[in-house]
């Protein structure tokens, strides 16, 4: 079996999307995953399968959807993937709290990050399915629109490394 992250979108952030984490976890049970764990109430969850990622995305798609009554997009990742997008952060020495990693389904292109609207100070680096983002001044403060924040999900570095330490761990 192979170990899994999956991240919710826009679940349990600005009071919008409300879903308690003991409820993700049995909406995962019932799709088949094993060693379900959350962490934070933002839609973090760790597990195994044997399915692959566009089936596990599926199943919980659907599942959600009639959970919530609306959509809620899922990022899948391996727990290897996991681990590289950590290795690969390029903003390793700055603070974790100001480095988020916006993770995508699909690559973006190199001309998606060239003219981001709202770009001030954050510096961006482009990964696999990822971008990744340092916020000098803080994320709160910022009025960067990454190309991708209407079909992706971001997280800050701490919370990819323990999602890491979580996934590997299973």
């Amino acid at each position: 079996m192979t170990a899994y992250v999956a991240l919710l979108r826009a679940v349990n952030v600005g009071g919008t999307g409300k879903l308690p984490m003991a409820e993700l976890k049995a909406l995962c049970e019932e799709a088949g995953l094993v060693g379900v764990r959350t962490y934070i109430a933002s839609g973090n969850v760790v597990f195994r399968s044997t399915l692959a990622e566009k089936a596990i995305r599926s199943a919980l798609e659907t599942r959600l959807q009639a959970h919530m009554g609306k959509p809620v997009q899922v990022i899948i990742r391996t727990a290897a993937e996991m681990a590289d997008v950590l290795a690969r952060n390029p903003f390793a020495s700055e603070p974790g709290n100001r480095v988020a990693v916006l993770f995508t389904d699909a690559p973006l292109s190199s001309d998606s990050v060239l003219q981001v609207p709202g770009q001030k100070t954050e510096h961006l680096a482009l990964g696999k399915r990822e971008l990744f983002i340092f916020y000098p001044d803080g994320m709160g403060t910022s009025r960067l629109r990454p190309p991708a924040e209407k079909s992706g999900t971001a997280r800050n570095i701490n919370t990819v490394a323990k999602l890491t330490e979580m996934a590997a761990a299973l």
